[in-house]
């Protein structure tokens, strides 16, 4: 069984509501929410899973993360309780541990059914890919508490479908199904509940296929860039470009096109 190897590993010698499956043969880890029936991602929990990010992102092995969940839901949200119980340097550090997947350099895809309320929510909104079942349901129902989305949720929805839908999702509590999800852009593919695990799979396959430097150029990029100016995001575009001529994969990439045939991409 793989050991996840982090200056922090104490905090990961009994992971909290979840678990980790590495498969070397298809260069893939899973992390898997596991706390039926709702999943509640509980506050220790969100510690554990940021680090779980960072040591599969330093895993040579791993070349795709896939978060997922048993069960018919994805995650009803945070545990409630926790928050009152919570230290407020505690809370300050919760969009941090959040952002986790998108600060990975690795391309992140979550499988989404069910309730994907608060933090599951948000913590899917911080993935690179999001497959929904048409019965997933997004949602931050924060307003129903007295409190507002507190791990980057409000911010990247915002980013995604501008400030009207955003206002009515977040001031109205309102539940967003998976169809309408993929119809707003939210979503990237809404498929049949039966189908979310093929659909996984085969986005995960595709993703496996392109060059490893090139996919963290593109994902680190286009991070980089959300929030600035059309001219700065052309400018490090280019930059980006450059470096990547020098790089072996390009010019496998060049020589298999070619060649007519498949590029074996390594990486460097």
């Amino acid at each position: 069984m793989y050991q996840i190897q982090h200056p922090a590993h104490t905090l990961l010698e009994e992971l909290d509501g979840f678990s980790v499956e590495i498969d070397e043969a298809k260069e893939r880890a899973d992390i898997i929410l596991h706390r039926p029936p709702f999943n509640i991602i509980a506050m220790p929990q969100r510690d554990q899973l940021r680090l779980v990010f960072e040591a599969l992102d330093a895993n040579p092995a791993v070349r795709v993360i896939v978060l997922r969940a048993i069960g018919e839901h994805f995650s009803s949200g945070g545990d409630i309780k926790g928050f009152l119980e919570a230290s407020p340097e505690h809370v300050s550090r919760l969009a941090w541990n959040i952002a986790a997947p998108a600060r990975c350099s690795k391309p992140v895809v979550v499988a989404n059914r069910g309730y994907c309320f608060g933090v599951g929510f948000e913590i899917s909104l911080a993935c690179d890919f999001r497959i929904v079942s048409e019965t997933c349901r997004y949602a931050l129902p924060e307003q129903k508490l007295g409190q507002i989305p507190g791990s980057g949720g409000s911010a990247r929805l915002q980013k995604m479908v501008g400030i009207t839908r955003t206002k009515d999702v977040v001031m109205r509590s309102r539940r967003v199904p998976g169809k309408q999800a993929y119809e707003w852009g939210i979503a990237t593919e809404c498929v049949p509940d039966a189908e979310l695990e093929q659909a996984t799979d085969a986005l995960v396959e595709e993703l496996r296929a392109f060059s490893p430097i090139a996919q963290r150029t593109a994902k680190k990029l286009l991070n980089d860039t959300e929030d600035s100016t059309l001219s700065i995001a052309i400018e490090l575009e280019g930059h980006c470009y450059s470096r990547l001529r020098s790089s072996n994969d390009f010019r496998e990439g060049v020589e298999a096109f070619h060649g007519k045939r498949k590029a074996d991409f390594k990486g460097d």
